[in-house]
């Protein structure tokens, strides 16, 4: 399948009630990864789509889940989505060693990242 679902990610402002509650529902295996703007938690579910935990980056916004979509090419998706009505709300940001990530706002209003990984990253 072209540009599946990849990776979510949980924004919340309270991450250790998150991983309590998540890791004892789902028995999730759970790693907490340091980065230079705090602890990232690695979720591990085995088969299937993985994802993270982190606190939520926007102060004020609600919790919420963030689904990202694999891409080939980031910088032409995310002008693509522009093209279409779309707005650009995340810069393309490179994390770390693993690929690049941005977030796009459908014409809805619906909030989707964009994950173009290095081979063998999602």
């Amino acid at each position: 399948m072209a540009n599946p679902f990849v990776h979510v990610v949980l924004h919340t402002g309270d991450l250790a009630k998150a991983k309590a509650f998540y890791g004892g529902l789902f028995g999730w295996s759970l790693q907490d990864l340091p980065t230079p703007k705090g602890t990232f938690t690695l979720i591990k579910v085995g088969e299937g789509t993985g994802g993270g935990m982190m606190i939520n980056p926007e102060p004020g916004a609600p919790p919420h889940w963030l689904a990202y979509v694999g891409v080939d090419d980031i910088e032409a998706s995310s002008a693509r989505a522009v093209e279409l009505g779309g707005t650009l709300v995340h810069p393309i940001t490179k994390i770390g060693f693993l690929g690049s990530m941005c977030v796009i706002k459908d014409p809805t209003g619906a909030h989707l990242a964009l994950w173009q990984g290095k081979a063998g990253f999602w």
